[in-house]
């Protein structure tokens, strides 16, 4: 369509040009944060013309400033009739109009007009319309921010980028161009971009705007690097006014945000809702100094990028000697050995509790430690480097092989004991006993667990046997019974069994440590005898 001053003059006094909304989501919940107020025209001949074709013939030809008043009036009706606070309207204004002194008091009029509050009105400003003149420029923003107006900077980083803007005028808002996010996925320089006015945004305290989102894996990109609002046809395509009221009513009824709170959440670790990005940098730095293990993140050339002071000590040289250094240049002793788990975890693999000996030669010799490796993945799931950690658990093992050792040395004398000692616990239950007892009646150790010794014993005496244990796991007071046991083949022999109970502060039993031993036949008939 050929659009002349005629036909555009024609369609603004036969209210052609209409205001649509495109909703404004925040990504952490998926909710509804407010709409960006957008142009149409609905020309009868042609159709519905989106603003890439009318917008610049209005700069041009000098009808933009009509287009807006018209604009603002429909939309700020609109508004006020559909939205409820805190929902808001960005209006993103011509650079042409943004030199002109009389554009405050014209969205102070509508507004009044139509009972719009502009407390919920966000002026967008392209950074191509502070380079002109930023003066007045800057006169304007101002005076927009003083009506209680937000203020948002536009297509950040598509032309002429300057931290002097952000310094110089009081934004609330950066909007990230749509296209770096539409190549975000594809393209790492895109993803470090909008990761940069994104981390640029958290320093600075302003909300981070993303445009152009229009899929889940992007979405799930801007939600991994903190970007606080998003816009796109992912979350809803621009709506005329009638259709307001249908979509703030879609989002309320919604009983549960579009993905579940608590799966977004979790994923924020590198995002600012608890603390600002220097406090919370802070406070890891402290967390990362402070762990009594030790920690480092290597590049994908097995460099060291950063470390703690504990892992530098483990490692016998100082932090600042590791920074830029290869695995095999810091612990060349190591490096065979530990290297091939490294390119493991680059491939993306977790590898855990590696346990290595120093060799005694090196830094630390003899030294024993569990090392463990992450692959650390940027926004894209990309692995660019690895999380170490490193532990010594070289007085765990000397521990460990002392009471190995200990207990070797217990089980020899038990061993060694004339006497067969046992333990049982608190219910009578055996636990363990000489390897003597295999010796005397044939019968495994394995077959003394719990209630097996029982088989063990003459028929006749296995009741009276267990009746009297009973009585004193009761009482408390000290073992002492005869019976009989004997070897397959071999005659009965007689055994007496004497133990007394350990009690823990409160006088309850904890165990039950006694021996046998072999005694003179007893011709007392079992019938007859006192247990």
């Amino acid at each position: 369509m050929s659009i002349g001053l005629n036909e555009a003059r024609r369609g603004l006094e036969n209210g052609e040009f209409v205001p649509y909304f495109q909703p404004l989501i925040i990504i952490r919940t998926g909710q509804l944060a407010g709409f960006e107020l957008l142009a149409r025209w609905n020309d009868p001949t042609a159709g519905v013309i989106a603003p890439d074709e009318f917008i610049p013939l209005a700069e041009r030809d000098g009808w933009i400033g009509d287009l807006t008043q018209t604009l603002l009036k429909k939309g700020f009706a609109a508004a006020a009739s559909y939205l409820p606070k805190p929902l808001t309207i960005a209006l993103n204004v011509s650079p042409v109009l943004l030199h002109d002194g009389d554009l405050p008091e014209q969205i102070r009029r509508a507004a009044e007009l139509t009972g719009f509050s502009l407390d919920c009105l966000v002026v967008e400003i392209t950074e191509s319309a502070l380079t002109s003149d930023m003066e007045h420029a800057g006169k304007i923003a101002r005076q927009l921010k003083a009506m209680g107006c937000g203020l948002a900077l536009d297509d950040f980083g598509k032309g002429y980028s300057s931290l002097f803007h952000l310094q110089s005028l009081p934004f609330d808002k950066i909007k990230i161009d749509r296209s770096f996010v539409s190549s975000m996925t594809e393209r790492r320089e895109s993803r470090k971009i909008v990761g940069a006015v994104v981390g640029l945004g958290q320093s600075l305290g302003l909300t981070t705007v993303a445009e152009g989102v229009e899929t889940m894996e992007q979405d799930e990109m801007l939600l991994w690097l903190g970007c606080d609002l998003a816009q796109g046809w992912l979350y809803g395509r621009p709506v005329p006014a009638e259709g307001l009221s249908d979509v703030v009513s879609a989002s309320r009824k919604r009983a549960e945000p579009r993905r579940q709170l608590e799966d977004r959440t979790s994923r924020l670790s590198y995002s600012k809702f608890d603390n600002p990005p220097a406090q919370r940098l802070a406070q890891l730095k402290a967390v990362y100094d402070g762990a009594p293990v030790g920690l480092a993140f290597l590049d994908c050339n097995l460099r060291y990028v950063t470390l703690n002071q504990r892992l530098a000590e483990m490692n016998g040289s100082p932090m600042e000697e590791h920074l830029g250094r290869t695995v095999a240049e810091m612990i060349p002793e190591l490096s065979p050995i530990v290297e091939p788990y490294i390119r493991r975890a680059l491939k993306g693999e977790a590898i855990a509790d590696v346990e290595i000996t120093k060799p005694d030669s090196g830094p630390n010799g003899g030294k024993t430690i569990l090392l463990s490796y992450q692959p650390a993945r940027d926004e894209a799931g990309e692995v660019v480097g690895v999380s170490v950690s490193m532990v010594d658990i070289t007085a765990f093992k000397q521990a460990q092989q002392a009471r190995l050792e200990t207990e070797e040395h217990f089980r020899y004398m038990l061993d060694l004991n004339p006497q067969i000692p046992w333990i049982l616990d608190p219910h009578g239950k055996a636990l363990n006993v000489s390897q003597r007892w295999e010796a005397a009646t044939g019968r495994s150790k394995g077959e003394w667990k719990d209630f097996g010794w029982l088989n063990a014993l003459h028929p006749d005496d296995r009741q009276p046997t267990k009746e009297r244990f009973e009585a004193c796991l009761k009482s408390g007071k000290p073992i002492d019974v005869k019976y009989r046991v004997r070897r397959p083949g071999c005659e009965w022999r007689w055994m007496r069994a004497r133990g007394e109970a350990r009690f823990n502060e409160e006088g309850k039993i904890l165990f039950w440590y006694g021996g046998l031993e072999e005694v003179e036949e007893d011709n007392t008939e079992p019938e007859a005898k006192k247990y």
